[in-house]
């Protein structure tokens, strides 16, 4: 089903496709819609926007629906449950149309009037990410992001000010085969960069949220910091994690046969004693079997990279129904 939605939603193509993930927004839809409905229109011939209701509890699916009679160019994805703004635009970029695929936050906090500015950027970038440059957030949220920014530009090598920002511009081929899990589309100029894309910055406008809670809290921050490392770890060895664990595997391995044969030069041909256990010779075993088990790790792993590959066209989400 997804497969024929799929090509079925291609066949016409846009010039820009607007996504949106959202939960529990009811509050913000008819004025996001509206406010899009009048940016796009005067900057574009050919547009769509894709909501993504990620299973949301209140109307705001229905609000959605009845808005489509009033916007014809609003398309509806709707997920049998709540799966995560990670695989709502993960549905979102699959059933774009359009050259362009602009990701914004439906808690009217991202400015549309910035979309037109980002799709003139995208012709010298392949990727243009929003940088909240006056952030109306507290504090806390302030002080955290500057932090695991400025931990997720040093550990990816890109120079970026603001991954967090979900109002970001992709070319179409950037974003139409990728596979997300988590909370990665936090860091897609991290995982556009390492497959050889370019990626830009531009600064854009944030504004206070107007109407609903913030669903940010400490399991998303604890969780931020979880998939950055992973983001670190899937762009370095993703495709060889054989060489990760294989490779500290090896290093335990040589360290168990030196502390070994240390231990058996001083003790039997130095001193001239029996070789008996003692922490050293312990520690040497200890090495010995931890780098037999990162090897079968990293054989088992280089397995299951294989695995996903093969099987990558499979989704981590399911969709109900496309309106």
């Amino acid at each position: 089903m997804q497969e024929n939605a799929r090509s079925q939603g291609r066949e016409r193509e846009k010039e820009v496709s607007v996504v949106i993930p959202l939960y529990n927004e009811e509050r913000n839809v008819e004025a996001l819609l509206a406010e899009l409905n009048e940016v796009l229109q005067k900057s574009f011939k050919e547009w769509e926007v894709l909501a993504v209701d990620d299973g949301s509890h209140d109307t705001s699916f229905e609000l959605l629906v009845h808005a489509q009679k009033k916007y014809p160019e609003l398309r509806i994805v709707k997920f049998k449950r709540n799966y995560g703004q990670t695989a709502a635009m993960n549905a979102g970029f699959k059933l774009s149309r359009g050259k362009v695929v602009v990701a914004m936050d439906a808690d009217l906090q991202n400015d549309p009037a910035d979309i037109p500015k980002l799709v003139k950027e995208i012709a010298r970038f392949d990727v243009v990410s929003g940088w909240r440059f006056n952030r109306k957030d507290s504090a806390f949220k302030r002080l955290w992001s500057r932090i695991s920014n400025g931990l997720a530009a040093r550990l990816t090598g890109v120079d970026i000010h603001d991954f967090g920002c979900t109002l970001k511009a992709y070319k179409l081929e950037t974003v139409k085969d990728l596979q997300l899990f988590g909370q990665m589309h936090r860091y897609l100029p991290a995982l556009l960069a390492a497959q050889g894309y370019s990626v830009g910055e531009m600064k854009v406008n944030h504004r206070e949220r107007a109407n609903g809670m913030s669903k940010y809290n400490w399991k998303r921050l604890f969780n931020g910091v979880l998939d950055l490392v992973f983001i670190k770890f899937w762009t370095d060895y993703s495709k060889r994690p054989l060489h990760f664990f294989g490779g500290i595997g090896i290093a335990f391995l040589l360290a168990s046969l030196l502390i070994a044969v240390y231990k058996v030069v001083i003790q039997l041909m130095v001193r001239h004693i029996p070789l008996e256990a003692g922490p050293l010779l312990l520690l040497s075993i200890m090495l010995f079997i931890t780098g037999v088990l990162l090897l079968m790790f990293g054989f088992l792993s280089e397995i299951q990279v294989r695995m996903y590959y093969a099987l990558k066209n499979r989704e981590n989400y399911e969709i109900e129904k496309i309106y």
